[in-house]
């Protein structure tokens, strides 16, 4: 009774530790998505549905962790083919110009209850800023494959004008079409391609 005791305190001590490993994001199963007030009245609405990620994964010591995603800027899809056609235009991602946009990791901090708070820097057209992603941990496990996932969610809140974006027009009841800041969310389902020590 006494070793079981310690073995499950030992696994409550380190919950994350067989976590550790390399990992690739699968877009198949995750979803890069934003939110943006639209004539001061309701939210539009849309995701990237082309993106990848490297996630590297120290579970006995998370800060030592680190994040890649990639997104596919002419991926975007708000459900309506001419406002995504501007969007993905000079006036706001301008995709024939930066296809790419980045996030990189510089820092987590393990905020307790499964939270993390991710630092880093998005990139954007020319621009590199930092960015917080508050990060929840969803889970882990195998699937029908056999393969080991795990599962974060994602939030952020940013002003896109930081980053160039400041395309907008006047509302003749007063304000903008377009609110500046924009909710990020991600849900992301990682596939472990690599059990070893993150480095």
């Amino acid at each position: 009774m006494h070793a079981r005791s310690d073995q499950t305190a030992g696994r409550t001590s380190n919950a994350y530790a067989e976590l550790t490993g390399a990992y690739t994001i699968d877009p198949v199963h995750s979803t890069i998505g934003f939110a943006v007030r639209h004539a001061m009245i309701s939210n539009v609405r849309g995701r990237f549905t082309r993106f990848e990620g490297l996630l590297k994964v120290d579970g006995s010591r998370p800060a030592g962790s680190e994040a890649y995603v990639s997104v596919q800027t002419d991926s975007l899809d708000t459900g309506i083919q001419e406002r995504d056609a501007h969007l993905k235009g000079p006036d706001f991602f301008d995709s024939a110009t930066f296809p790419l946009m980045a996030f990189q990791s510089a820092g987590i901090v393990q905020l307790g209850d499964g939270t993390f708070r991710l630092d880093g820097r998005l990139r954007i057209k020319d621009i590199e800023l930092p960015l917080a992603l508050h990060v929840t941990f969803g889970g882990a496990g195998e699937d029908a494959y056999g393969q080991h996932r795990i599962g974060f969610e994602g939030t952020a809140t940013l002003r896109r004008s930081d980053w160039g974006l400041t395309w907008n027009t006047a509302l003749g009841t007063g304000g903008v079409l377009i609110s500046d800041k924009v909710a990020l969310t991600l849900d992301i389902s990682a596939v472990r391609v690599e059990k070893a020590p993150a480095a």
